[in-house]
């Protein structure tokens, strides 16, 4: 039986038309022999909007809906439906770059160490053109505390994008999951990911995270300061206090 990593996806009504390059670019992927895939699509609702968008003729395809609760809880819901030892981000907006997934996977088979892995991500803009996230780090592995050092000392911008993680299905289950926020939930992921276990930065492109007027990040109450100063506490108390616990993963024997 092959081996599987699970592409878990939350999606909204206003994102279900870009699905379908979501998913060409999913049927780009090359993996190694013995590997495969499963795309698990969760809508945030229950509307009919998303349905026509979806490639209904691939088994490899899940699609579940449910009452709204935001992206980071349509996430953790879907793992209910998902089967594999691998769990990679994939927004329904966004699109993965050739070769990510062999990329990411190849990081972590190589160091059962590595928890968790990144790559660098470009910004997809309206016009098709693309622009870099600033200040990447590295190929390699990233150390524990790293990101939440640079996240604090930089007003709360990770080194780098929690849209691109690639993790341990058995880490990201004993986290919990993505964050119950409204926003941030996956950078508070990354945070507790940082909090006990290295990462792996890849300085190849990996993922085109889509700029448009329907994201959910591009809306006020995202930027709004109250809140965000909320999301931000939460995040960080999250990660200091698992750092304290002195929990590591693996755990030493």
């Amino acid at each position: 039986m092959n081996r599987r990593i699970v592409i878990v996806t939350a999606v909204h009504a206003p994102a279900a038309r870009h699905l379908p390059e979501a998913y060409a670019s999913l049927c780009a992927q090359e993996l190694p022999p013995g590997w495969e895939w499963q795309w698990v699509i969760r809508e945030d609702g229950t509307t009919d909007e998303v349905a026509p968008h979806l490639p209904a003729a691939d088994t490899r395809v899940v699609f579940r809906q449910g009452r709204p609760g935001g992206p980071g809880v349509a996430r953790t819901l879907a793992l209910a439906h998902a089967q594999g030892e691998y769990v990679k981000v994939l927004d329904a907006d966004d699109r993965l770059a050739p070769g990510a997934l062999a990329r990411d996977l190849a990081a972590l088979e190589a160091d059962p160490a590595l928890g968790w892995a990144t790559s660098r991500t470009l910004d997809l803009l309206p016009d098709g053109s693309t622009v870099a996230f600033p200040g990447d780090p590295a190929e390699g592995p990233i150390e524990r505390g790293t990101v939440l050092a640079l996240w604090k000392a930089n007003d709360f911008r990770a080194p780098v994008h929690p849209a691109s993680l690639f993790v341990r299905r058995d880490l990201l289950t004993a986290l919990g999951g993505w964050m119950a926020l409204p926003a941030s939930e996956d950078t508070g992921l990354l945070l507790a990911l940082d909090a006990v276990s290295r990462g792996w930065f890849s300085a190849t492109v990996g993922l085109y995270y889509r700029k448009w007027d329907g994201q959910v990040t591009g809306h006020p109450s995202h930027v709004d300061p109250v809140e965000r100063a909320a999301r931000m506490a939460v995040v960080e108390a999250r990660a200091r206090a698992l750092t304290s616990f002195h929990w590591t993963y693996p755990t030493p024997t």
